[in-house]
């Protein structure tokens, strides 16, 4: 049975988007400092679509220590950087417009399918610092995060946490598009957990998804009920 959401999870609710994002920078400028401060290098996972942008822009912005930062995304399309979906390429032009050199793992391999690209991936991520000192996450209004989309048939394995594999292919029901994703177990190694929501319809989502019921009805349960990470849900109209 699952727990009710609330033992480790906070909400930060603002009444308009710039305040958010002024917390929501601290907040991720604070983690990436005192993670460099205490190992000499900070892991991040990034969210990907268009509602992070604001917030990478600004990042950009900070004189923070780049050379110091890895980061990755927690999920990808497969599609080449240059396609306009490409979670990579939003990434580079916002957070890195500025050239900011930091270490940068895609979750995507070109030439390969979804699922041949797994073990590499799995790989290459097993070396990245874990655990993973701040994790970026949206919600989509089907209740996914990441890539764990409600019917994905890849779902199951995605959110085993029996399972030590860092990233899965996962194909969602509505879309012709694969994706990989990392799993939740590699999200739940982590030291802080950001939830970013936006938006009324979300927020009716959102209130759903802190009630218990079935993960896989609405996947972002599986990070909102759990006693592996902290998360704080971070939402404004």
């Amino acid at each position: 049975m699952n727990r009710k959401a609330g033992n480790s999870l906070q909400k930060r609710f603002f009444s308009n988007r710039e305040d958010l994002w002024t917390e929501l920078v601290q907040v991720a400028q604070q983690q990436i400092e005192l993670a460099v401060q205490e190992s000499g290098r900070a892991s991040l996972v990034l969210s990907g679509g268009s509602t992070p942008a604001p917030l990478y822009k600004r990042l950009a912005t900070l004189d923070l220590p780049w050379t110091h930062l890895y980061c990755t995304l927690s999920d990808e399309r497969w599609v080449p950087e240059s396609d306009p979906d490409s979670n990579q390429a939003m990434i580079q032009k916002t957070l890195f417009a500025a050239g900011h050199d930091a270490l940068f793992q895609p979750l995507f391999v070109p030439g390969l399918k979804p699922v041949q690209a797994e073990a590499p991936l799995h790989l290459n991520l097993e070396a990245w610092p874990r655990p993973f000192d701040w994790v970026l996450l949206g919600m989509g209004e089907d209740g996914h995060t990441a890539s764990f989309f409600p019917g994905a048939p890849e779902l199951a394995q995605a959110l085993d946490l029996h399972s030590d594999r860092l990233c899965r292919a996962i194909h969602p029901p509505e879309s012709k598009i694969a994706r990989m994703t990392l799993t939740r177990t590699a999200l739940l190694n982590s030291r802080s957990i950001s939830l970013l929501v936006l938006g009324d319809a979300k927020r009716e989502v959102l209130e759903r998804a802190v009630q218990p019921g079935p993960i896989t009805a609405l996947p972002v349960r599986s990070i909102l009920f759990q006693d592996h990470a902290p998360v704080t849900v971070y939402w404004a109209p």
